[in-house]
């Protein structure tokens, strides 16, 4: 496993607590350029189904973010196009880093 800085270790943790509380498919987090979190779970209701890096990328530019340092989605299949999407518009050059559920990076 590669060895996370304690910023990203703490987006992973962030992430998988919102797994957890919502018993979510995904949990994610994403970290603004004034060093701001973001931490959301993925929505699946019969008349909306956002992703959890979506919910939290959005919640970071609703709130004025200066850009995305960092995100993490985390969850059984961390694999999400249309977050990492999200995640290029605001910041085509941050990391997105994919996690398991035990929080290993996939």
């Amino acid at each position: 496993m590669t060895e996370l800085d304690a910023e990203d270790q703490k987006l992973v943790t962030l992430a998988r607590s919102a797994r957890a509380r919502t018993r979510a498919a995904q949990g994610a987090a994403v970290r603004d350029g004034d060093g701001r979190t973001y931490v959301a779970a993925s929505v699946a209701l019969p008349s909306l189904e956002l992703s959890a890096l979506q919910v939290a990328v959005a919640m970071a530019v609703s709130s004025g973010a200066p850009g995305l340092e960092a995100a993490v989605v985390l969850g059984d299949d961390p694999a999400d196009d249309a977050g990492t999407a999200a995640v290029r518009d605001v910041a085509p050059d941050a990391p997105v880093l994919r996690a398991r559920a035990d929080g290993t990076l996939a």
